[in-house]
């Protein structure tokens, strides 16, 4: 079994067709599927979806886009709402300088109250961030500083020195359909390096996918071609791959139960 651990089945992309989405990965061995929260107002659509497939599970939270929107989202509101029984996670949230489409001090305040709701709620935290690397960094060690929290950097595509301390301050590192991409060696270098009991895999789905359908809508069932480029960059087999991903993704989201048997 492969988990896909952040798609967004939420979105437009997906309308029409959820369902039979679902029923892909499903065929493909993907038995778990957390479609990820980028905004708590859209929080009610977010948790239905997961209600209508028992393999589907949701988080919550603010992505740093939509940072200044929400200020006024309360620790207290996230985990309110992450006592949900399909909410296994916090987020996403963090932080983007790349597009920079809140002002950063928005996206430093929104992180900073997720990262005390993951705290609170032991759930793991999913981090965005992209061209952010060092704020980033300083970010996990001071707020580590003032007690652990469980997270996972998601969709990974930064530098190295923040898998490092990402790994270092006891957190996970996801990678998507961007390791398969030919002009990711680097990123793959560093995906080598990652210890195997902190790797996960993800689509980001409908975004970023892998070869060979990138410049596609993407879909959990794909994840298994970047699982596929995971075993081979870290040397290890498919199947070996899967059970590591897969045992990590659950101790990680530990919210989530696990199937009793493969295929349920």
């Amino acid at each position: 079994m492969l988990v896909d651990s952040h798609c967004h089945l939420d979105f437009p992309d997906f309308a029409e067709e959820r369902a039979a989405i679902v029923a892909r990965a499903l065929a493909a061995g993907i038995g778990r599927m957390v479609t990820i929260s980028t905004c708590v107002k859209r929080f009610q659509q977010i948790v239905e979806i997961a209600e209508s497939f028992d393999e589907v599970y949701c988080s919550v939270g603010t992505h740093p886009h939509n940072a200044a929107e929400e200020l006024d989202v309360t620790v207290e509101q996230l985990v309110g709402l992450s006592a949900h029984p399909k909410v296994v996670a916090i987020g996403e949230a963090g932080l983007d300088y790349f597009y920079d489409h809140a002002p950063r001090d928005a996206q430093v305040q929104g992180f900073r109250t997720h990262i005390a709701a993951a705290r609170q709620t032991g759930l793991p935290l999913v981090i965005h961030s992209r061209d952010a690397d060092s704020d980033m960094a300083d970010i996990l060690e001071d707020e580590t500083g003032k007690g652990a929290f469980p997270f996972i950097l998601h969709c990974f595509s930064s530098g190295r020195r923040l898998a490092e301390v990402g790994v270092a301050l006891g957190g996970y590192v996801s990678f998507s359909g961007i390791l398969t991409f030919k002009n990711s060696a680097e990123l793959r270098a560093i995906a080598a390096d990652v210890p195997h009991d902190r790797l996960l895999v993800e689509t980001d789905a409908p975004y970023l996918a892998p070869i060979p359908f990138r410049g596609k809508r993407n879909e959990p069932a794909y994840v298994a071609h970047t699982a596929k480029v995971l075993a081979e960059t870290v040397g290890i087999s498919e199947t070996e791959i899967a059970a590591v991903t897969t045992d990590n993704f659950f101790r990680l989201f530990r919210k989530m139960p696990r199937p009793s048997a493969p295929g349920t």
